[in-house]
């Protein structure tokens, strides 16, 4: 499967952005390079099939210590029984708990305890559950999906829990996500018209209450069966004792005498127009999505709907973005899907609107794009840039075994074919201008769009009543099946867990290094995974130095902006047509310039990363554009509970200290930035000597230097080195809550000082802090998440920086829940320092740990940011090999003695942000000293954080 980079949506469905790390957008000055240049390697695969209809795909790669395996059931959103929309996203959370052989969550005992990860997704065709483990571990994984398979065992207390945890999902992604409502609800049910796709896969709170336990066995006998999956094994084995290993695990289970259940509904072709106006209760920025109906995954046109989405708004050289986001700055983001479903989808395309400007607006320019497009031709620069889009991205999504896999379950379970992972590219090579005007006029009229404009609730006019969506989708879908009908498990499967095997080598990546004359230090990390090369140049001067908060995030944002003697258009243009992006960020110790493209342009495209870091021209038009997009974001933001906490916490920790200002800026700092803060500010932090520059990725070092010394040998300082003050002082622990009425959610925090990167200590407090929240089988997640069911998710993080550190607790909650959230985070905090803890435990976390650095440094981005933050703080470079065996020798009493390094219990600040009437009572009687903020009081350049009068 092709999928577009996916920057847009991210950014609008989570984080606390509307701008996505991108380069500007502008006309072509160099002519493409043609796309079927840069072919992506094929997946080499082994299909085949048991006597009881699963689907077996195998692909072996010798070069990896790991494995992943994954089960793709065919039954997704659309099947959600009539009453029951969201059931299917429920039914995959109960896979988690118990079989007949294994207790409930036992599947994170096997995975992340050894040092892998575990998941899965609902979608609306799929359900798929993927494991990532080191190889030796294969054969227990296989054993635990037959299981699953086979002989699932829920009891009324899981499932009640785990109920409780999908509602706990659906506050915080769609009720307490200012954009929440208009992707998950209002997009899909006003776009069909009787399909099954029209249902929220998240489902309803009623919905999701109405389910029984009955409802979850019966649901598992009618899908989840051989002949309705596809096992996918990817990584280092032994294809023999794999064969065999599956035929004896998988190859005795049977399927039910019943016919699989399969959505026959049609969806009617639409016979005009329509729009329809839905209304959010935080909604800062007016949105609006155009849909069509569009044919399935199978379709030959899915390859040129693909390339139209890639050249209406992937990359800041997108028409969209170009026209609407950077030109008339009407828009503050844009985005677009190709539509990718069993049975025919949808295409869309919308933009959240800037502030003054109308979702009316924003129909009407992107219908501008798409009239062009009707009669217009792509330019064949143009069409190259969206396709090199698609075949970058295509290439990061195969660095790894995980990903590879994905390709080939997606592939099947959507195109009935996996060998479309390794075609698909070629199709979208070979579309040509006229197909892409082609699929417009045929599939995008526009008498046959449906137009949904999102605002405020306060915009609903006067007497309007909000329809009753929920009645009318419980009358989708076919009834709940009744009483079992899946034959008992196989009486011979093995009962005992297998034993894993002897574990594989890790051997950590090469490296090399060199100094330039200049002082600038560069350093070589080769890796072959993918034709990709990833570039981070990164200096050692960032927030903490700002004369104004969010100075240097200002100035970073700029510096793609126009550069040289290129224009922001120029170098999103030259840079997308590369396959590429380009960017810049600022954190609080650090400001860098990330450069991410095929590895057959890297020599082309690095001079002009040269040309950002060292001439950025920070021109006063792009910096007046930059700030209304900065003002519109933290407008987002600032509805946002879990976006308002983060901005609230280095207030609390350090006050005015190095570390207390949001380092993105506040409203008033970012209206008082001129050309001259940013200038002064960029004189001090970017110069060579003290930069790093970090090459990772299918490059040659002694080819990868010669590069840098010719691209960045001439660089000089423009002034003296940047001084920031050292200061690191606090405020005393105080309890903050931020009223935000309305919040589907509250965001409950606990935070304070820890340690800084260069202290003994460093890998004593992160085994502390993996034991308290740090992954899936933390105690926090299992006290709040897994025992109560009272969040989607808890855990904890220690940043450390080069003064000082900052601890983090955290969980999102229903609002009536948050002080007893609160209480937790608090308790067990204060318990994992007083309590030894047990030398089991301690081993789980450490592999935990382990396994995800492994991760880490498995892409070319991944192993790029890593190698950056060792130089920038300090850390020899041949710590990356140390980093095992430091985490495995920390021992209970030494992790126990860290917990208090970790965070002082008696120095931590409490913040809650949520609707303040449903837990203020509470809260008070525990901390009557608390101080409530209402949201439109809140100053985050003072630290006392309240407006004065």
């Amino acid at each position: 499967m092709i999928r577009k980079p996916n920057a847009a949506l991210l950014v609008l469905l989570g984080c606390a952005s509307l701008a996505p790390l991108a380069v500007a957008a502008g006309p072509p000055h160099r002519a493409a390079h043609a796309a079927s240049a840069n072919p992506v390697p094929p997946i080499p695969f082994k299909e085949r099939r048991l006597a009881n209809g699963l689907r077996v795909l195998t692909a072996l790669d010798r070069t990896t210590p790991n494995v992943t395996v994954q089960v793709w059931y065919g039954v997704g959103a659309k099947d959600d029984p009539k009453g029951r929309s969201g059931f299917a996203h429920l039914f995959e959370h109960m896979m988690f708990k118990a079989t007949r052989d294994m207790l409930a969550e036992h599947m994170d005992r096997i995975t992340e305890d050894v040092g892998g990860e575990n998941n899965a997704s609902t979608a609306d065709d799929f359900t798929d559950y993927y494991e990532l483990i080191p190889a030796n571990h294969l054969k227990v994984l296989l054993w635990a999906e037959a299981e699953r398979m086979s002989s699932l065992s829920v009891d009324q207390a899981n499932f009640a829990s785990e109920r409780d945890v999908v509602k706990e999902e659906l506050r915080q992604r769609v009720l307490a996500d200012p954009y929440g409502r208009f992707f998950r609800l209002s997009i899909p049910i006003n776009s069909y018209a009787v399909h099954p796709y029209k249902r929220p896969s998240i489902g309803s709170i009623a919905n999701l209450d109405a389910a029984t336990l009955s409802d979850v066995k019966n649901f598992h006998d009618t899908y989840y069966r051989p002949d309705n999956a596809t096992l996918v094994v990817v990584g280092n084995f032994d294809q023999a004792a794999l064969d065999r290993q599956i035929d004896e695990d998988f190859g005795q289970i049977q399927n039910p005498s019943a016919p699989l259940p399969r959505v026959t509904v049609k969806e009617p072709a639409r016979t005009g127009p329509r729009s329809v106006d839905t209304y959010g209760p935080t909604v800062p920025l007016p949105a609006v999505a155009m849909t069509w109906l569009v044919p399935d995954a199978r379709s030959p046109d899915q390859a040129a709907l693909k390339v139209l989405d890639g050249i209406l708004t992937t990359g800041k050289s997108s028409r969209l973005y170009r026209e609407m986001v950077y030109k008339s700055q009407i828009a503050q983001e844009v985005f677009s899907d190709p539509g990718q479903n069993q049975q025919p989808g949808l295409f869309y395309a919308g933009a959240v609107m800037s502030e003054g400007h109308d979702p009316n607006e924003g129909e009407k320019a992107i219908l501008v794009e798409l009239a062009r497009l009707r009669t217009t031709p792509v330019g064949a620069a143009e069409l190259a840039r969206a396709k090199n889009q698609l075949l970058a991205s295509e290439l990061q999504g195969r660095e790894t075994v995980l990903g590879r896999g994905v390709e080939l379950g997606e592939s099947t379970v959507l195109q009935g074919d996996p060998s479309r992972a390794n075609t698909d590219i070629a199709a979208v090579l070979a579309v040509t201008p006229a197909d892409v005007m082609r699929v417009v006029n045929t599939y995008l009229p526009v008498n046959r769009r449906v137009t949904v404009r999102y605002r405020a609730e306060s915009e609903r006019p006067k007497g309007a009543v909000a329809p009753n969506e929920e009645a009318a989708l419980d009358a989708i879908g076919t009834p709940l099946a009744g009483g079992a009908i899946a034959p008992p498990p196989p009486a011979n499967l093995p009962h005992e867990e297998p034993k894993p095997t002897a574990p594989l080598a890790v051997a950590p990546p090469i490296m090399a290094e060199h100094r330039l004359a200049n002082g600038l230090r560069v350093i070589v990390a080769r890796t072959a995974a993918a034709p990709l090369v990833s570039a981070e140049l990164t200096v050692p001067s960032g927030a903490a130095a700002d004369p104004k908060a969010g100075t240097s995030a200002m100035l970073t944002s700029l510096m793609t902006e126009g550069a040289g003697a290129r224009s922001a258009d120029q170098i999103a243009s030259e840079v997308e047509a590369a396959g590429g992006s380009i960017g810049a960020v600022a954190g609080y110790d650090q400001s860098r310039v990330v450069l991410t493209v095929l590895s057959k342009e890297f020599a082309h495209t690095l001079p002009i990363m040269a040309d950002v870091v060292e001439r950025p021209t920070l021109a006063t038009e792009e910096l007046e554009r930059k700030r209304a997009q900065k003002l519109n974001e933290l407008q987002v933001s600032m509805k946002q509970p879990g976006s308002i906490a983060s901005m609230i916490e280095p207030r609390l920790v350090f006050g005015d200290g190095r570390y207390g200002a949001v380092a993105g800026g506040t409203s008033a700092s970012v209206k008082s930035l001129t050309r001259d803060d940013l200038v002064h500010v960029y004189k001090g932090a970017f110069r060579p000597d003290g930069a790093v520059l970090v090459i990772t990725g299918d490059i040659a070092p002694d080819q990868a230097f010669a590069l840098a010394d010719k691209a960045f040998g001439g660089w000089t300082a423009a002034g003296p080195a940047a001084q920031a003050p050292t200061s690191v002082a606090g405020l005393k622990p105080s309890v903050v809550v931020v009223d935000l009425p309305g919040s589907g959610q509250a965001s409950v925090v606990i935070t304070g000082r820890s340690i800084e990167r260069s202290d003994p200590d460093y890998y004593k407090v992160e085994v502390a802090n993996g034991v308290l929240g740090g992954g899936y089988s933390s105690r926090l997640n299992l006290e709040i998440r897994v025992k109560r069911g009272l969040s989607y998710g808890a855990g904890s993080r220690v940043d450390e920086r080069r003064f000082a550190g900052m601890f983090t607790a955290s969980a999102q909650t229903k609002n009536e829940s948050a002080v007893e959230v609160a209480d937790l985070l608090v308790d067990e905090t204060r318990k994992l320092g007083a309590d030894p803890i047990a030398p089991a435990e301690l081993d789980t976390r450490k592999a935990a740990l382990i396994g995800g650095f492994g991760r880490e440094i498995e892409t070319s981005a991944g192993l790029a940011n890593l190698l950056t933050d060792y130089a920038i703080y300090g850390v020899p470079l041949d710590e990356i090999g140390r980093f095992t065996a430091k985490t495995a020798a920390v021992t209970p009493a030494e992790a126990q003695a860290a917990a208090a390094r970790l965070a002082d219990p008696s120095q931590l600040s409490l913040i809650i942000v949520g609707d303040a009437k449903l837990f203020a009572d509470k809260l008070k009687a525990k901390y009557p000293n608390a101080v409530i903020i209402p949201a439109a009081q809140l100053d985050l350049d003072r630290a006392d954080l309240i407006q004065p009068h």
